[in-house]
């Protein structure tokens, strides 16, 4: 069982929040239709209000699977945006920090 989320002390780029000069909600936007395009990765909650999706991803056999939480935030009306992921897995062999790095990659693709 692993988890690994985002975090400003991180070494490496992908595994910081991203954060960019855009509006959380235009992000969010960005966020789901993302995750339309990543096979495996499927939406089990969305919640507009809080900009929080909450996704499931199969690892195979011996990564189990994680559960996967995304959160945008920023001030209301100003064009400035952190995204937050966190990984929780139930399997032998742990792909969180994978997972985490994969989608803030995929992300600051689509928002840079």
């Amino acid at each position: 069982m692993g988890r690994f989320a985002t975090s400003n002390d991180a070494s490496d780029k992908w595994l910081r929040p991203v954060a960019v000069p855009t509006s959380k909600g235009g992000v969010f936007g960005t966020v789901t239709e993302l995750l339309e395009d990543m096979p495996g990765w499927e939406v089990e909650s969305c919640d507009e209000a809080t900009c929080t999706v909450h996704v499931t991803k199969a690892n195979g056999f011996l990564g189990g699977t994680s559960k996967i939480v995304i959160t945008v935030s920023g001030p209301d009306g100003i064009p400035s945006s952190e995204t937050s992921v966190t990984s929780e897995s139930d399997g032998m062999i742990s792909r969180d920090k994978s997972n985490v790095s994969t989608f803030c990659r995929k992300l600051w693709m689509r928002v840079t």
